[in-house]
């Protein structure tokens, strides 16, 4: 697994632990303290030599590759990096294991602010969505052309307990409440599909083991959309806020576009459907702050 100290990345490997799995995971620092039994390997994924010689030294029966640059930053600093750290990584990675462990599967991590040719879409709406759209090109042409068995899940936006990026919206707003703190906001108006984390884990596990998984790619959020503003509001009531978040306080983000995930295919052909709603998760989502402020 790459990724596992990450918000998915971490919840994967405790559920992998539990189910028995024998779970290696890259990063690149030496990690003094491990929770569920893993191994750690010390490599940089957009080293491919070094990516290569984790994948020859384990030779996995599965990959998760998580490990990623998360941003939906529009400014133009942010266009090698997230190339770097999402194209370079993944491709270093499809290559290695068409190389050496050509049966092993791959399981990458999408987002579904990829664009859609079918939809007309077809400016991605910032350097992130851009370079997980290559990454699924990439993961097409080795499937096609080596039969490497991988799978690209499109997440929606993922929300849970233990996300620690402070910035991104959901943890950003529970904690300035919990504080008595007013959050500052854009519009609100843009709609959006959220997926709990446990979910995500879950279609992760059924894209690994699903005999129809390889070549495609799906759609992983709940399929229907909420405003920003009503995700806020609603977050607000389970907390019990007095204060009220201030929409409009900062601009709104170029090309935001409202989404939604069709999560039929992975019904269909994965079995996997959202089990935890929003209310129920944001509920979790802030009980877990409140214990941890």
């Amino acid at each position: 697994m790459t990724g596992g100290t990450g918000f998915i990345g971490s919840h994967l490997v405790r559920r992998l632990a539990g189910l028995g799995a024998v779970v290696h995971a890259v990063s690149r620092r030496v990690r003094e303290h491990v929770d569920g039994g893993e191994t750690w390997h010390v490599a940089d994924l957009c080293d491919a030599d070094q990516v290569g010689e984790v994948i020859r030294e384990v030779e996995p029966e599965v990959v998760f590759h998580l490990a990623s640059e998360v941003t939906g930053a529009r400014e133009v600093r942010m266009v090698r990096p997230t190339l770097e750290s999402n194209l370079d990584s993944a491709v270093n990675l499809l290559t290695a294991v068409a190389d050496v462990a050509p049966a092993g599967r791959l399981v990458l991590a999408g987002s579904v602010e990829e664009p859609r040719l079918s939809d007309g879409d077809t400016v991605p709406c910032s350097p992130y969505a851009v370079a997980k759209w290559a990454v699924s090109g990439y993961a097409r042409m080795f499937h096609e052309l080596w039969r490497l068995p991988v799978t690209t899940l499109r997440i929606g936006m993922v929300y849970g307990p233990g996300q620690q990026d402070l910035r991104k919206l959901i943890p950003y707003v529970t904690t300035a409440l919990l504080r008595g703190e007013v959050p500052e906001l854009g519009s609100g108006t843009r709609l959006v599909d959220w997926v709990y984390v446990d979910d995500v884990v879950d279609a992760f596990l059924a894209a690994a083991s699903s005999e129809q998984a390889p070549g495609q790619a799906f759609d992983i959020a709940s399929g229907t959309q909420l405003s920003i503003r009503d995700t806020v509001e609603l977050l607000a009531k389970i907390i019990g806020a007095e204060q009220q978040p201030r929409f409009g306080a900062v601009a709104d983000r170029p090309l935001d576009r409202p989404q939604v995930a069709d999560i039929a295919p992975a019904g269909e052909l994965l079995g996997w459907r959202p089990r935890i709603g929003l209310e129920t998760g944001l509920r979790r989502t802030a009980d877990w702050y409140s214990s941890t402020l």
